[in-house]
């Protein structure tokens, strides 16, 4: 009897032992947590067309020109490089780009249209190994401004599958057929 309280009770701490370190290891929330958008974007519609994966900086009261300064390739978000998924050959941009995943940067702009960039090149951290070989099409994103701020980066495809990214004041947009 008192070998079976003994294992019993060796047991039970072993497991509540187990339990708070698998409660450890995990880590809190990302400062810019990832996100995805797509086309089209209700999520009982499984046939897409594109698809987006990036993490969302926040500006925090930082200005936006120093998260992602002008005439400098930047990763197109927070973390690894932002990922676009094209299910279609599509027109992007007004440029024939193959169906596929690829990498998308951007390069700001403090006066003008933003360069947006696909890449072939995936799983990258930030911007700091973008090599411009491997650019599929770079092509313009018009700018427009907002009344109110954007506090989180974000991205979304508009009704006519524009893409649109916005952050702080700004707002860059891609046509996407």
């Amino acid at each position: 009897m008192k070998n079976s309280i003994l294992t019993v009770t060796v047991f039970v701490f072993t497991l509540i032992s187990s339990l708070e370190l698998a409660a450890q290891e995990f880590k809190s929330l990302d400062k810019s947590p990832m996100d995805m958008t797509a086309f089209p974007s209700s999520y009982k519609i499984s046939d897409k067309i594109v698809k987006v994966i990036y993490s969302r900086p926040q500006l925090k009261g930082r200005d936006l020109l120093k998260l992602a300064p002008p005439a400098k390739v930047w990763r197109t978000g927070a973390n690894e490089a932002a990922e676009i998924t094209f299910y279609k050959d599509v027109i992007f941009g007004g440029k024939e780009l193959n169906a596929g995943t690829y990498s998308l940067f951007t390069i700001p702009s403090s006066d003008g249209d933003w360069t947006v960039i696909v890449n072939k090149a995936k799983n990258l951290w930030g911007s700091y190994y973008y090599n411009e070989d491997q650019d599929v099409v770079r092509v313009s994103g018009k700018v427009t401004k907002t009344e109110k701020a954007i506090e989180a980066f974000s991205m979304m495809f508009d009704k006519d599958m524009r893409l649109k990214m916005g952050w702080g004041n700004t707002v860059v947009s891609v046509s996407i057929k």
